[in-house]
């Protein structure tokens, strides 16, 4: 499977987090969705609707917590059968990130994911940059923005 990331500095934490968590998929992303960073996703559509979802999941349990006077949940966690997933959002020097992970119960745990996620986390922050924060994406660079960035995490 592959990892590839827009952002570069996100690339050596994700691909040591993965192989240490054993996760199946990861998502690192904005918490408006713009993907940094992938690993194990095949079409850019399931990138796409993955960030839409996670980021909506984040945005909503955020907007709970603080109706109940509560800070932001740290993670969130969901259990199937053959699948487990792991939501949670980070700080870095270029804001928040958002990370989806998807492992498969079979091979590791949410033990094991919060384990390691800590280290991705503490890697993050060391990893990112410390000068200057990212443009603003606007709505007329929107789509080639998009275009480019799925481009980069699907080597095309």
């Amino acid at each position: 499977m592959s990892t590839r990331a827009v952002e570069a500095w996100t690339l050596e934490p994700l691909k040591r987090f993965v192989s240490e968590a054993a996760a199946r998929l990861v998502l690192l992303m904005t918490p408006a969705g713009q993907v940094m960073a992938q690993h194990g996703f095949s079409r850019a559509v399931d990138v796409m609707s993955a960030a839409a979802l996670s980021t909506a999941i984040m945005a909503s349990t955020t907007e709970i917590a603080k109706q109940m006077h509560q800070p932001p949940f740290a993670a969130l966690t969901h259990q199937g059968e053959r699948h487990g997933i792991f939501l949670a959002g980070l700080s870095t020097n270029r804001g928040t990130i958002v990370a989806l992970v998807v492992y498969d119960v079979d091979v590791s745990s949410v033990g094991l994911v919060q384990l390691f996620y800590e280290q991705l986390a503490a890697d993050l922050q060391a990893a990112s940059p410390k000068e200057g924060v990212p443009k603003q994406v606007l709505a007329a660079d929107f789509e080639r923005q998009l275009s480019e960035s799925l481009n980069t995490l699907f080597g095309r």
